[in-house]
């Protein structure tokens, strides 16, 4: 398995990335990327440590010892120990989600699922392809990104009508030795600190859109492969306060990604302009990790649920019943989502083809939904027990100032008993998540693993209503009894 030293030897690939208009040489040595090489880099450690090591390594039958998160499931239980692996790494992360295991295998998951269901219909050899893949990745630890948005363009128009066909990724050449893509992917989260890059479609496609529906893997390094990532706001804001340690020490990073004729070996295609299972994909794949984010999500709103606890007690406010309403509030969004966690696990059922465990669909995103609804209320009912300080405290650098510190340790003092700096260092702490993490938080917790209105269409063609307007019938007097 791979080591912390093995993971960071194997980003000095050659990758092509680039940082606020500047080409990396190497992602791990780069002041801002390397916070999220740190981040990512937690995995190899816990692994190799007797504290965590039974949670993060898992003694497969066929393949030996693998990273749990590669551990297929292939019953509820597995799916209820894969909640809990992500919820505790998350928290473990400060929480901060660790990916970079998570929604590679996520992606895997749906596409062994899909592969065979496409397979059996058109005697295909995809799920070989993915099976051979999943090997590779589960043998070797390596560290995945998935890549699925599409740029998009014109979003009124399908891939093919695009006026620029390169808004989605596509297809631009076939051979006998495999096909070269074109286009580009958005916000590919840890995508520059990767071994290898998962693509798959965005979206269901018709006959026109043929060339655009493919899934492959290629490696960060791959020729014709450039990642643009964006500015790291959350590790610029942390250098200038050593308080701020989440952004120096828990940071993801996410990428446009830009596939400039990239060419695929067949081995490493998964699906190749059978448009028809495009879109069975492009759902699979949100079903497994929405499941992952009720659950990373339960991680991080256990730390907003401790941080409102501690900024009440410290302001001397905690008997306040508005107060208590607001950490109640928080409280209900935590477990809210950690129940529909696990209610999805254990609704879950089996696919008949692979015997994979699948989430239950609606519950998930039913939990989904929740987190994504909820959560912009979570942090005001935060801003509101922690008070103006949130926004307004000074810097932690005055705090080393003998000629202003003697005023701070009087003047920022809580409740009885609890110092100033103390006080003060939880209030940095929420000032830092709405602040340097702010628009990252705010927008992820919208739109990551799928929109708002993703998760309620899919939830509205999810449900089975047969049970429900059967009983609506029958209370309206239209029916003598129930059949559901």
């Amino acid at each position: 398995m791979y080591d912390v030293d093995r993971y960071l030897k194997s980003l000095d690939d050659g990758r092509v990335v680039y940082y606020k208009g500047m080409s990396v040489r190497n992602v791990a040595d780069h002041p801002q990327l390397g916070t999220a090489v740190k981040h990512a880099s937690l995995i190899y450690k816990w692994q190799h440590d007797e504290k965590y090591r039974d949670m993060l390594v898992y003694q497969d039958p066929e393949y030996g010892e693998i990273s749990s998160f590669y551990k297929i499931p292939r019953k509820t239980e597995d799916l209820l120990d894969r909640f809990n692996l992500i919820y505790k790494t998350t928290r473990m992360g400060r929480g901060t989600f660790n990916i970079i295991q998570a929604i590679g295998s996520d992606a895997i998951f749906a596409l062994l699922i899909t592969a065979k269901e496409i397979d059996s219909r058109l005697g295909t050899t995809y799920f070989n392809r993915i099976e051979k893949f999943y090997r590779y990745v589960a043998e070797n630890d390596l560290a995945l990104a998935v890549a699925q948005t599409d740029m998009k363009g014109d979003r009124s128009l399908r891939p093919s009508e695009q006026s620029d066909p390169d808004m989605y990724v596509h297809i631009v050449k076939r051979s006998n030795d495999g096909i070269v893509v074109r286009g580009a992917k958005a916000h590919t989260t840890q995508g520059p600190v990767a071994n290898e890059i998962i693509v798959i479609p965005t979206r269901a496609m018709t006959k026109d859109d043929a060339d655009y529906a493919v899934a492959f893997a290629v490696p960060a390094n791959a020729k014709g492969l450039k990642m643009i990532s964006k500015p790291e706001k959350a590790v610029e804001s942390a250098n200038d306060d050593p308080w701020f340690i989440m952004g120096r020490e828990n940071v993801e990073t996410e990428s446009i990604t830009i596939f400039d004729d990239v060419f695929v070996p067949w081995d490493r295609v998964f699906l190749a302009g059978e448009w028809q299972y495009a879109g069975l994909l492009a759902v699979m794949f949100p079903t497994f990790h929405r499941f992952t984010a009720i659950a990373y999500r339960t991680g991080m709103a256990d730390l907003l649920v401790g941080l409102g606890k501690l900024l009440a007690e410290f302001n001397g406010v905690d008997d306040k019943s508005h107060i208590r309403r607001d950490v109640v509030e928080i409280i209900k969004y935590k477990e809210l989502l950690r129940s529909t966690g696990y209610l999805a696990a254990y609704e879950s059922k089996a696919d008949p083809a692979t015997g994979i465990q699948i989430p239950d669909k609606v519950i998930t995103n039913v939990g989904k939904l929740v987190a994504n609804e909820n959560y912009m209320d979570v942090i005001k009912h935060l801003v509101d027990v922690a008070g103006g300080l949130a926004a307004t405290l000074p810097s932690s650098k005055d705090f080393e100032n003998p000629d202003e510190m003697k005023y701070l340790s009087k003047y920022m003092m809580g409740k009885k008993g609890t110092d100033a700096v103390t006080r003060s260092r939880i209030i940095s702490l929420t000032k830092e998540i709405i602040s340097s993490f702010g628009a990252l938080f705010s927008t992820a917790m919208i739109h990551a693993e799928g929109s708002i209105e993703a998760s309620i269409l899919e939830l509205y063609r999810s449900y089975i209503y047969d049970g429900s307007k059967d009983l609506a019938l029958y209370a309206s007097g239209l029916k003598e009894k129930l059949d559901r």
